[in-house]
């Protein structure tokens, strides 16, 4: 190969390199010799918002153990697990033979001290009767009339009843077993509003109130989002850990989450209104400025901008930009100041807000 093909070899190459997705070919002088082909935006506004993102496991405030009242044995269980009960629903019994005869006593005895408390109302009237002996036959039906109230409280009791509206998640007795005072024999859970407990750093305290909006995602539905809100927060550091707890309420109305269930929030702690917005992917990050590329009549100027809240894909620019501006958003890899493009936009990519 002769000197001047190798020349004209490499004279090709170069035009070759030049004409590159995402390259510009600049001569000696520094024009650009070929425009860059680059996607473009404009800026739009809307809403953004400030966010914090943290983790925790759904819990239920809804979930209440029922308890027997009375000691006993089981003889009839009328519900089961899944099943939904309502707050004083009967839900299994104990036997209560001998709490009955206990009762029965009891309103016997009243019965009578009533009886000779009516006989005797009469000859106090008349002074046949002291006051002093009227009076104790007065706080004697008192008496048994409590006892009486008492023994049909604990005849009561032994049927077991629902606390609270809601699924019963567990049962923890069968029928033959004796179970004692204040043992557990049901758990009920509520699952139509469920809460989470965030622990958060003490340094974000200030930037949470209660109502607050919230989003949470689980593992098990990824493509949804969950609606919750902050409902409170507490007025205390944790000295272990440096964090405070805010709680969360979370809809569940249409029951599709559960407690025990592990979720990802994010909370808006903060939103403007009518912010401009431009494609995070548009930034260009150089030290510690950020600056964007902007078209003028086909060439790209370096404009560096001040920004505010980055949320996802999209960032608020406070200062160095101007609505209908035209900015690169893809292809600024290979830009200088001054640089010619080819600009084409995506308009089924196009960021909208």
């Amino acid at each position: 190969m002769t000197n001047f093909q190798r020349i004209m070899l490499f004279s090709s190459l170069a035009v070759l390199a030049g004409c590159g997705v995402g390259e510009a070919s600049v001569t000696e002088a520094g024009d650009t010799a070929t425009p860059v082909p680059v996607e473009v935006g404009y800026p739009v506004r809307g809403e953004i918002y400030a966010t914090y993102h943290a983790t925790t496991t759904i819990a239920s405030e809804g979930d209440a153990p029922v308890l027997a009242r009375v000691p006993g044995e089981i003889v009839e269980i009328l519900v089961e697990e899944g099943e939904w009960v309502h707050q004083g629903q009967v839900l299994a019994r104990l036997d209560g033979e001998r709490l009955e005869l206990e009762m029965l006593s009891a309103k016997a005895n009243l019965e009578q001290a009533e009886a000779e408390l009516a006989r005797n109302t009469d000859l106090v009237e008349r002074g046949l009767i002291s006051e002093a002996m009227f009076d104790g036959l007065r706080y004697d039906v008192d008496a048994l009339r409590a006892l009486y109230d008492l023994r049909r409280l604990d005849y009561g009791y032994t049927q077991i009843r629902a606390t609270i509206d809601g699924y019963v998640s567990n049962r923890s007795i069968k029928r033959g077993q004796s179970v004692a005072a204040n043992e557990v024999t049901f758990q009920i859970t509520n699952t139509d509003e469920l809460v989470a407990y965030l622990r958060i750093p003490q340094t974000e305290l200030a930037k949470f109130e209660v109502g607050h909006a919230a989003v949470l995602e689980v593992d098990s539905m990824p493509n949804r989002q969950f609606p919750s809100e902050v409902i409170r927060l507490s007025p205390t550091i944790d000295s272990r850990n440096g964090t405070f707890r805010a709680t969360v309420l979370i809809d569940n109305e249409e029951g599709y989450l559960a407690p025990g269930m592990f979720a990802r929030f994010t909370i808006a702690w903060e939103r403007h209104s009518n912010a401009m917005l431009i494609p995070s992917e548009a930034l260009v990050r150089e030290d510690e400025q950020v600056l964007v590329y902007v078209v003028i009549d086909g060439e790209v100027t370096r404009r560096v901008i001040e920004t505010g809240i980055e949320s996802d894909d999209q960032i608020e620019v406070l200062r160095g930009l101007h609505d209908g501006e035209q900015i690169v958003v893809v292809g600024h890899g290979a830009l200088r100041d001054g640089s010619r493009v080819l600009a084409r936009v995506d308009t089924e990519d196009r960021f909208a807000g």
